[in-house]
């Protein structure tokens, strides 16, 4: 495995805290799918992509593909984007918070 794909693959777990079995509990709940930007009142982005990230969390490290690198960047770089965008005060019942979890990151997780 090269420097790069392992670089991607280790920015991608430091950056989802989230367990598949807690996200795919979060993506059920109404607020998960409350958020994010939707075509066609269809399914968020986010959403879409919370079912992909569990999909990245259960396979083998090194059975990943292109296509599942390639995701793994899209996600680290929204939850980048994302987190320095923090609204001021308690995030616990934001929609800011609901998205990032729809990413599989939780930023009030310890």
């Amino acid at each position: 495995m090269s420097k790069d794909i392992k670089s991607v693959i280790d920015e991608f777990y430091s950056s989802v805290n989230m367990t598949p079995k807690e996200l795919a509990s979060w993506l059920e709940t109404e607020e998960s799918q409350s958020v994010g930007q939707k075509k066609n009142d269809d399914e968020s982005i986010g959403h879409k992509s919370g079912k992909q990230i569990i999909g990245l969390l259960k396979k083998k490290k090194d059975t990943y593909t292109d296509d599942d690198l390639s995701e793994m960047k899209k996600v680290v770089s929204y939850i980048h984007r994302h987190l320095a965008q923090q609204p001021e005060g308690d995030v616990e019942h934001t929609r800011w918070r609901y998205s990032l979890k729809n990413w599989g990151h939780d930023p009030i997780k310890s």
